[in-house]
């Protein structure tokens, strides 16, 4: 599948997103945040596919949205019922990549701004190298963070550090990014694809039921009490204890051999 802005390849069982626009560090516009949208439908399909990682071309991972793209005379021909449509892009990109039913890693090669940071944290994991760093760019020109930001970060980081970064619009580095848990890991530039790409295998040949399962109750746990999350977990937990996959685990554990999982 051909894309303009982005680049979409598959292999043994991993997805890969590149956001592709180098020129411009990658900043998000129009067409990229369709073309993100349809390739993460794409992803979410496909049964092949056990994990996405997201990254980008050159040396930024994403700048954030296209400040340039329009003008300021034509933001100002837009009312407000058209601007508040047009964020149905964004929130197409962000829900697509925080509902997606398989695990996301995003592979942080370098600068990560504004929307490109969004996009980041609705990810799952974060593997980062220290050419990554960070910062909430709408505050720096007066605009509320429109793609998420003030429900992601909180989650990622914890409320204190994430009212710093929507509050000040600072850069934070990558030794920084590990310490406060925006990034899982931090590894070497040299290493960035090797270590992210180790992390994606072991995710994809997991049991994708189970995985499935999992992410979404991890995220549908923050919005209920122990008792319901509790009584949930039960359901899942029979989903999988009456699997072939669980039954595959079993022999393979007991064979001593690797388990060969068909999400069934």
């Amino acid at each position: 599948m051909a894309f303009e802005t982005i680049m979409l390849d598959k292999k043994e069982r991993i997805a890969t997103i590149t956001l592709n626009r180098p020129d411009r560090m990658n900043a998000v516009n129009e067409q990229m945040q369709a073309d993100l949208t349809e390739a993460l439908n794409d992803v979410n399909r496909d049964d092949g596919v056990g994990v996405l990682v997201i990254t980008g071309a050159g040396r930024a991972f994403c700048a954030g949205a296209d400040v340039g793209r329009m003008s300021s005379a034509e933001r100002a021909a837009r009312g407000p019922e058209q601007i508040r449509q047009g964020f149905r892009g964004p929130q197409g990109v962000i829900l697509g990549l925080q509902r997606l039913e398989k695990p996301t890693i995003a592979m942080v090669n370098g600068t990560c701004v504004g929307a490109g940071l969004d996009m980041a944290c609705a990810c799952d994991i974060r593997i980062g190298s220290e050419n990554a760093r960070f910062m909430c760019a709408f505050v720096r020109i007066g605009l509320f963070p429109g793609w998420g930001g003030t429900w992601l970060y909180p989650r990622v980081m914890g409320i204190p550090k994430a009212a710093e970064m929507l509050f000040t619009g600072d850069f934070i580095e990558a030794k920084d990014a590990e310490r406060v848990g925006l990034l899982n890991k931090l590894v070497p530039a040299a290493d960035l694809e090797k270590e992210t790409m180790a992390m994606a295998s072991r995710i994809a040949n997991g049991p994708p039921i189970a995985i499935r399962l999992a992410k979404m109750q991890l995220y549908k746990g923050l919005e209920m009490d122990l008792e319901t999350a509790m009584q949930m977990a039960a359901a899942c937990e029979t989903i999988t204890l009456t699997s072939e996959d669980h039954k595959e685990g079993v022999a393979a554990f007991r064979d001593k051999r690797p388990p060969q999982y068909k999400g069934r």
